[in-house]
């Protein structure tokens, strides 16, 4: 008679070629893409670091993206490539380029982990001589050579959040992530003090205010100005304050301006001011979040702020809010998502411009309706 004690041993389904991650000790995360791309990117290193603590991870992204890791508890260094390496001239981008390079070799890193399709990351597993090394699957010539993974790709058009794409990379080499994946930002106990003084100026108390930003750099992504102007009329009228935000550029700060031209009571307009760590301090204090598809709504997610955000040619499944209460504003047309700048690349997108204002405002109160006041 068998024994019915018999201990079963550990069985986990991998890969065949799956890492050895306990003789893993530095990791490179590469992420060269915009601020929102990177901060999607923040679950990766926590994920590692919780199964595998003696592994350091560090991040490569560009320098005016850094901020959006600055902080994570769980990278030991970023290394930043310079936007503009290439205006100061080919001399002054190969000292950069070299002086990186050097860097990195000196990091010895044993794993290099590529998120995007770009050819550094191609070049860095093979200069960095790393014993791993995993991308995802593109058509490029060579790409596959370059790496010892190459990990699937979702189909094009709202099928993966970008943040499970992320974590593909970890999969392919046989880490599975536990049930925490959320997005990691830590604007500093500094910055969040320096906030709170700007809200004392303003006298605005802690989640007892809704934040709103209306732009993103892309305008196609953008509800219209006349709709949100009445969307914070309404809103005013129900008694709630209003912070506005936008980045320093002259076309967003137009756009905030022409948004405020159009209400009768004020707004406290921070539009170009606060720097990306001293946005997510912000939001961490509002009650809700209102804006598009763009890295402040995401940083917003990071803070577990709830979030009201408008979808137009973008893909909602893709880029929506990650882990935290939001509600997602389109409409459903059989021609979105299409990632076009706007219908037949005019620059106005009808899937925003038909959302409607009674729309948005049940949705924002809906959220505000089952947002717990801290």
């Amino acid at each position: 008679m068998s024994d019915l004690k018999t201990v079963v041993p550990d069985f986990r389904i991998r890969p065949a070629d799956a890492i050895d991650f306990s003789k893993v000790q530095r990791v490179l995360m590469i992420k060269l893409r915009h601020h929102g791309d990177v901060l999607l990117s923040s679950p990766v290193p926590a994920a590692i670091k919780r199964q595998f603590p003696h592994v350091e991870v560090d991040a490569l992204v560009y320098d005016d993206t850094a901020a959006m890791l600055q902080n994570h508890p769980d990278i030991a260094q970023i290394h930043c490539v310079g936007r503009n390496w290439k205006k100061g001239g080919w001399l002054a981008q190969l000292k950069n380029e070299w002086k990186l390079l050097k860097t990195l070799k000196a990091r010895q890193y044993d794993l290099l982990v590529h998120l995007t399709d770009g050819r550094r990351g191609a070049t860095l597993a093979k200069r960095l001589s790393v014993d791993y090394s995993v991308a995802p699957k593109t058509n490029k010539r060579g790409w596959a050579k370059s790496f010892t993974h190459i990990f699937s790709i979702p189909r094009q058009g709202n099928t993966r959040h970008t943040v499970e794409y992320h974590l593909d990379a970890l999969r392919r080499l046989g880490l599975q992530p536990d049930a925490d994946r959320r997005l990691v930002l830590k604007p500093g106990e500094q910055t969040i003090a320096k906030v709170q003084a700007i809200l004392a100026e303003h006298h605005l108390v802690s989640k007892r205010f809704l934040h709103i930003h209306p732009p993103s750099r892309w305008f196609f992504k953008c509800w219209p100005v006349e709709k949100m102007a009445e969307l914070i009329s309404r809103l005013q009228a129900d008694g709630w304050a209003i912070v506005m935000t936008g980045a320093p550029s002259g076309i967003e700060q137009e756009m905030n301006q022409a948004i405020i031209a159009r209400l009768s009571k004020p707004v406290v307009n921070l539009t170009g001011q606060l720097s990306l760590p001293e946005l997510a301090a912000l939001t961490s204090f509002a009650r809700l979040f209102i804006g598009v598809d763009s890295a402040p709504m995401h940083i917003a997610a990071a803070m577990q702020t709830p979030v009201v955000t408008f979808f137009g040619p973008s893909g909602d499944v893709e880029w929506a809010p990650w882990q935290v209460s939001h509600r997602i504003l389109k409409q459903t047309m059989a021609c979105r998502p299409c990632g076009w700048d706007g219908c037949g690349g005019g620059k106005l997108s009808e899937c925003l411009t038909m959302i409607t204002v009674d729309e948005a405002y049940s949705a924002v109160n809906a959220l505000l309706s089952v947002s717990v006041i801290e």
